[in-house]
């Protein structure tokens, strides 16, 4: 009995997100109340306020929940990455993700896109907690890759990984911001493949070209 009422509410938590998240991407975050989305999927507002205190609290579980998602899904898949080759069929198959599934293409959409941020709401979403690790989690990932490749005589030993993780951390968000705009029509994982072996290609020593 004590399962399936955890389990009910944890469906109940999944059933609030979701509602949320098509609330704020059709009437926007700011002009979104705890009344509406209560409504929408037929709870009381004190239901709402039984797993959410707020709506930062909503958007920092859509987040991390959307990431735990995204990476589970990674790991299936690819379950290391320490090379170049490594990063690149981690980022193709990211892409891959983002293309083919729609919800999370709404989510990234939404938080690039519509969501209203300001100073106030990164101080009340913790910044230095978890969002602050998933918002860093790319440059990191990038930064051990290449550093890694560098010991191992993969890249120049001039590589400058601090400058280098910065560019190619841009390269994934720009092609990304583009891949999830209304009017992209291309393969987003070819996309991904193409940006980033162009620039492993002059990272590689001579031996690996």
């Amino acid at each position: 009995m004590a399962r399936r009422t955890k389990e009910e509410a944890q469906q109940t938590r999944e059933t609030i997100l979701m509602a949320a998240l098509d609330m704020f991407c059709d009437k926007g975050y700011s002009r979104t109340t705890f009344d509406e989305i209560a409504k929408k999927i037929n709870l009381t507002k004190g239901a709402v306020y039984w797993h959410f205190r707020n709506k930062p609290d909503i958007i920092k579980a859509l987040i991390i929940e959307a990431f735990e998602r995204n990476q589970a899904a990674i790991n299936r898949e690819i379950s290391e990455v320490n090379t170049l080759d490594d990063l690149l069929r981690y980022f193709k198959y990211a892409a891959q993700i983002v293309k083919t599934t729609p919800m999370f293409r709404k989510f990234l959409f939404f938080v690039m896109y519509q969501m209203e941020w300001s100073e106030g709401l990164f101080n009340t979403l913790n910044i230095s907690g978890p969002i602050n690790q998933i918002m860093n989690f790319h440059q990191e990932l990038i930064a051990k890759v290449l550093i890694n490749s560098k010991e191992n005589g993969d890249i120049s030993p001039e590589t400058d990984i601090q400058t280098t993780t910065k560019i190619l951390y841009a390269l994934w968000d720009g092609i990304l911001h583009q891949a999830i705009s209304k009017n992209y029509t291309g393969d987003f994982p070819s996309l991904a493949e193409q940006s980033f072996q162009l620039i492993f290609k002059s990272l590689k020593t001579k031996k690996d070209n």
